[in-house]
This record gives C-alpha cells, structure tokens and sequence, in this order.
C-alpha cells in the first residue's frame, strides 16, 4: 500500500486530510482508503478526511476590534486594527462543521492540506488550521488535477507546508489590503456623499474597473461622428482601395474620382510572399473566459464555474491559472492524454480522431511556446487529463471543446499560406497618379486550423466587438485572380460616403483583456503576456469582481454590451482621488502582491503602504470643501 509509511509511522494517531469541498473530498478519501463515513468526515487506513465549504473563516469586521467602529461616522476613519483577526463566518452549518474539524486537529499527529493549489485555496485552510489551534506538523497536497493518478502521485509527493509561506502571505496581504481600502474607503464615501440614502461601495479592483467601463462610456457618448470618403475601383471583379486613404472633404474625394474616370487601370506590381501561422497559445483562464464569451455568450463567471466544473470532474487541469506554457515534464503524458481525446465522443462521434489520426503513432512536436518550465509556476496551462467525458451538458461540453481542440492544435503543424498583394494605378505617368492595392491570403495547408472547428451558430454572429476585424480578415483571406504587372484595362470607380465610429462598448470579454493588461489595449500575445504581473485583480478574481459590479447596479448588460448606470457614473465622477480608480495603480499594487508570492516583496511593507495611502485618502476627503453629493439612488 502507497500510504502504509503514514499509516505506520502515526497509527494510533491519526493524519487529517482537509478538502475545500465534499466533493473533493470523498475523491481523495476513496484514494487513500478513508472508506468509513462519520458526520463530516471520512475514515480509513490511518486517515481521517474533513472537507470545508470554501470560506469558513473571514477577516474581523471593524465592530470586532472595538465598539467605536460599529457605527459609521467620519470621526472614526481611518480605521486601523493594530493587529488583524480572523473570525468564523456567522453561519450554523459552518459553526457545525468546524466543530468537527476543530476536534480531528487537535487530536491529529499530522495535517495534510488539501485545498485547491492557490492562493485563495491557501488561505482557506490556512485561516481554519490558526482558528483551530492546530499544533502538529502540516504537509500539503499540491496537484493540477484531480485524477485518480495526480492524487496517488501528489500524496507520494507531499510538501511541507512551509514551502507555501509565500504563498499565503500573499493571500493575506489581498485580504488585508482589500479590507483596508474597502471598509475605510466605502464609509467614507458613503458618509461623506451619500446623503444617508445609498452606501457606495469602494474596491481596490471593483472601482477600477468600474472606471474603465465609465470612461469607455464617456468616450462613446462624446464622441462626434464625422464623414469621410472612400476611393475605390472595381477592375476585374476585384475591388481595389486607393493607398492615400480616407478622403475628409467630398470635394477632394470628387475631384480624385474625376482624375481617374475614364483612364485605364494598370497593375504596377504583383507581389507574393508565402509564410506561417502558428497555432494559438493554451488557454489560460482570462483567455478561455474571452473565447467563452465572445463564441458563446457565456459571462465570465459562468466559464469558471463551467471549467472549475470540468475539473472536478477530472475531465481538465487547474483552472485558476495564468500561463499559458506547460513544464517540461508534462510532455511525456501528453501521448496518452492525447489517446484519451482520440477516444472520445459526443452524439456517437469520435469528434477529435481525425485530427488526431495524422500525427497519431509519432513524437509529438516540442515547441518552446508550449513547454518552457520558466514560465510555470504553481500551475501550467489549462489543457484535458486525457479522461474520456461522459454526461456533459451543454455548456460543459462547450467549454471542453474548446480546451480540446486548442490542446491539439498546439501539435499540429503551423499554417501554411501565400498572402498576394498587387498594387495597381490610374494614370500611371502623371503626377495626379493614384495608386490602388488589394490583397489576399491563400491557404496552402491549413494545419493546425483544421481544428478550430467552427460551430454553426457562431457564423456570421453580430455582436458589438470584431465585426471590423472579422470583415477584414475575411477580405484578406479571399483568393484573387492572377494578375500580370503592366495589364491594363477598363475599371468603374465608385466613391462611397461613410462615417466614423465610436470605439466599441466593453463586452466582458474586451474588459477582461483590459483588466488583464491595466486599461492598456494589447493585441500582441507576447507583450500581453508580459503585462500581466500589472494586471487589475487575479484571474481567479475577475469575473467575481463583475459580478460585484452588477449586484451594486453600478453596471447592467445590454446583449453583450457592458453598460454603466447613471450611478456607476455618477459614482466614478465623484471620486477624485486617482489612487482609488486607476487601473495603472492598481495593476501596480497588483505586482507587489505577485513579488510577495515570489519572495521578492516584504509583505508587512505592502500593508505599511496600504495603510498610509488610506490614510491620505482619508484626509483629502475629509478636507474636500465642495458640497458634492451623489444624487441617483
């Protein structure tokens, strides 16, 4: 037996194992032979099993450090607790099973933390074992899924929990610091503008946030559309665009139409380059959430709900991650993992074996933008286990798919294509010459595009974001005639009026990018992802925070429009100090969290820091001597 070494070393005495969940638990309790079931626990071959329900414990709320801080009032801001404190949640079914928990720990010879490998999961337990009193030695359980195979290995391989001090350090500096800026910051806006009618809640992330939808939203409403005008020509069936670009007068944009009505086309050159498409990176959670919500309108929250879903039910890896980049030693699981989608159908189908087919029986393709342990941390990339699904729903099915295929692809070969360009020009010796250019991209071996397997319902789908790109890409794509340079003929120009456009309304997948890159617009897969240390909030975090934003109708949904209410406005107008909504700050704040993780940052002088800028803010809203006043309730 894989565990006689606990079960002899600690008989009588027993090991706890704590889980997030029951769930979780009873998986890791049939692995390890904790078979027997009691009230709240498991037992079994030297083990007992005991499982939270998420959060059991919170930070202190200000009435419990002094009675002073149970009313709001301006006199007793800022409010500072020398030493921060947790507390049980006020729940009974909680109180009920941190009982039992509490019991199994004081009586433990060893504690094995089960919580999900993360910061919050860290944190969970954590904060149970302190509330418990727990004295005996703790091991940790730290796994990327929860197949049968990762727990018997991750139990072989157990960790001392001291190796995850940083970790949890910087969980509680979050909690620390959330609690900071949101109980001093929310009381004193409320007091301060909120006419006694509406608590105007204040985030270190959700304000932020709200602030990018708010000046996205301004910029829509101010924005004036003005006209412009387009040269084009038809020559062959083939549309060519002049290169001088936008005309912003008609009459410039009649008179060039004139210059070439009636005079021949001629093709100056023909230019083919042909290159490569590499497959798209693996999801990490902010882009599956983007993906998800751009393809299926799901909302952030729902796709960590559905993945977290998938990954309980062993069918994917970790989600709460933000690589994109397996380790190395991943790599030699991949074949059998790739089996396992080989087998895999829906509706009867095998619906991944014909990609699977012509790279089945060989090495599969290493690639640095794949495999590179430097840039994994706790966890890689969300990729499937290789366990064949059954009994999806819908959804579930969906977001797996998506994992699936993306997985695949990165073995596949690049895209091979040949993109033509071919300049053209009317009145070719004159010095009122116009130029015209097309071009088109031909697929000359779609490798790995062959499974980006496009559903139907996706097609032609409208929404407020890409309708430009996609329009673009499709013209791009589309095969030309074979022209020769020094053909001339016959064309028909056409001069079409248009107008610009405002930027587009955040969806929640734009704003997730956003909240990924500080308010920054980065298309660049590589540069995004270097910009992701100053990313607003977690990966994890984001799609809670808004929903936060919902729930204090501080913005709503429109289809798939994120709109902000007259009082998420107004709220965002109220605030002047830049500490408390800008993205750039917070992305920096961000950072120091993540160098706290990485032993690089002194925790204590984060909070220090924290505590001074509450303290400004405090007093600058304090000293504010205008009457302004949140009107909407």
């Amino acid at each position: 037996m894989v565990f006689c070494y606990f079960f002899c070393t600690f008989a009588p005495r027993m090991i706890v194992c704590i889980a997030e969940k029951p769930s979780v638990a009873r998986d890791i309790a049939r692995i390890i032979g904790a078979t027997t079931s009691h009230e709240g626990y498991m037992e079994g071959n030297g083990f007992q099993v005991t499982w939270t329900f998420g959060h059991l414990c919170t930070l202190k709320e200000p009435h419990d450090y002094t009675p002073m801080w149970k009313s709001w009032s301006l006199t007793s801001l800022p409010m500072i607790p020398e030493r921060f404190g947790i507390k049980l949640i006020d729940d009974q079914g909680i109180k009920k099973q941190f009982a039992i928990i509490e019991d199994l720990m004081q009586k433990a010879e060893r504690i094995v933390n089960c919580g999900d490998a993360g910061q919050e999961g860290e944190l969970i337990q954590r904060w149970v074992m302190q509330k418990a009193g727990a004295k005996c030695p703790v091991s940790r359980l730290w796994i990327s899924s929860m197949t049968d195979e990762a727990i018997r290995e991750g139990f072989q391989n157990l960790k001392d929990q001291q190796d995850y001090q940083p970790l949890y350090l910087a969980g509680l500096s979050r909690a620390i610091g959330d609690w900071l800026l949101g109980m001093n910051a929310t009381r004193l806006y409320t007091l301060k503008y909120g006419q006694n009618r509406q608590v105007l809640s204040i985030g270190r992330v959700q304000t932020p946030t709200l602030a990018l939808i708010v000046n996205r939203q301004k910029e829509i409403d101010h924005f004036k559309t003005e006209p412009y005008w387009v040269l084009a020509t038809v020559y062959r069936d083939t549309t060519f665009t002049a290169t001088k670009g936008k005309f912003t007068s008609k009459e410039e944009g009649e008179q060039a139409f004139k210059d070439i009505e009636g005079k021949p086309f001629t093709v100056t050159k023909v230019e083919k380059k042909e290159g490569k498409e590499q497959p798209p990176q693996l999801y990490d959670l902010t882009s599956l959430q983007v993906d998800c919500n751009r393809k299926f309108g799901f909302s952030a929250e729902t796709t960590l709900n559905l993945i977290q879903a998938l990954y309980e039910k062993k069918l994917t890896t970790y989600p709460r991650v933000d690589t994109q980049y397996l380790s190395d030693d991943i790599y030699p699981k991949c074949p059998q993992t790739m089996n396992g989608l080989y087998q895999t159908k829906f509706f009867g189908k095998a619906v991944y074996a014909e990609y699977i087919k012509p790279i089945g029986g060989k090495a599969l393709k290493k690639s640095k933008r794949v495999f590179d342990s430097s840039k994994v941390t706790d966890h890689h990339a969300i990729i499937p286990t290789g366990i064949i699904p059954q009994n999806l729903s819908d959804a579930e099915q969906k977001v797996f798919d998506l994992v699936a295929r993306r997985f695949i692809g990165v073995f596949l070969p690049d895209c091979k294509f040949s993109t033509t360009t071919v300049l053209g020009s009317v009145g070719v010796d004159s010095v009122d010459a116009i130029e015209f250019k097309v071009t088109g991209k031909e697929i000359l071996d779609p490798g790995w595009r062959v499974v980006r397997g496009e559903r139907k319902e996706e097609r032609g789908e409208k929404n407020d974001e890409g309708n430009d790109e996609e329009k673009k890409q499709a013209d791009e794509e589309r095969t030309l005639p074979t022209f020769v340079k020094g053909e001339s003929g016959d064309h028909q120009p056409t001069l079409t009026e248009k107008w610009t456009t405002p930027p587009p309304y955040y969806t929640e997948a734009t704003l997730l990018r956003a909240m990924e890159t500080a308010g920054k617009f980065v298309e660049d897969e590589t540069l995004r992802a270097a910009m992701k240390e100053n990313g607003i909030g977690r990966p994890s975090s984001r799609a809670g925070i808004i929903e936060t934003l919902f729930k204090r109708h501080y913005i709503r949904r429109e289809k798939k429009r994120l709109v902000a209410t007259p009082t998420g406005i107004e709220l965002i107008d109220l605030i002047r100090e830049e500490l408390l909504k800008s993205c750039e700050l917070t992305g920096i704040w961000e950072k120091k969290l993540r160098d706290i993780e990485a032993k690089k940052y002194d925790p204590q002088q984060f909070i220090n820091e924290l505590k001074q800028q509450v303290t400004d803010i405090v007093h600058d809203v304090m000293s504010d001597p205008t009457n302004r006043r949140i009107t909407i309730t």
